[in-house]
């Protein structure tokens, strides 16, 4: 069977410095008529750095959940068209200071298909070169180094839910890279 909906018309209901709301009339597949509201993304990256039996995690304050979060280093592509590796490269050093020799293409994540369109490529890293940390203005964090069987237990207890993270772990071990 068909599920797909065909666009009649779209808008920007909201546009901010993150968020770029969009609302859409569409025609269902039984051709009655719905509203589908959702946020147009960037797109972005997240690292996994991996050395020896540890892994780089950032532990983060985040506001819409009200938390704070450990998670693997991310961020949005800077420009359009920035290629995922290059946008990869800068998220690493800015975020924990480090190089990675080794990149280890993992795939990408659609990450809320049901209200955005937010694409994650997922890569996983290795061979680290220090390097110094760039943060941006708005952004703090603090980098920690977590023993691989010690991140799988805090995955376990639900102390790491962030989605990327995850799925970026289970994509490195399921090829083998960890």
């Amino acid at each position: 069977m068909n599920f797909e909906e065909r666009e009649l018309n779209e808008e920007q209901i909201f546009k901010g410095v993150l968020l770029d709301v969009r609302k859409s009339i569409v025609e269902l597949p039984n051709g009655k008529k719905s509203t589908r509201e959702f946020v147009v993304h960037p797109g972005a990256v997240a690292i996994l750095p991996v050395e020896d039996d540890y892994v780089y995690l950032v532990e983060q304050y985040r506001f819409p959940i009200k938390r704070h979060l450990l998670e693997i280093p991310a961020g949005k592509f800077d420009e359009i068209g920035e290629e995922p590796l290059e946008c990869g490269k800068r998220e690493l050093e800015e975020e924990i200071g480090k190089k990675a020799k080794t990149w280890i293409y993992l795939g990408y994540i659609h990450t809320t298909p049901g209200f955005s369109n937010e694409l994650i490529h997922l890569y996983l890293v290795k061979d680290f070169e220090e390097s110094e940390m760039n943060l941006d203005e708005d952004e703090f964090l603090e980098v920690k180094k977590i023993n691989i069987k010690e991140f799988e237990k805090m995955i376990l207890n639900n102390e790491i839910t962030d989605a990327k993270t995850i799925a970026a772990y289970t994509r490195a071990k399921l090829i083998g890279g960890i």
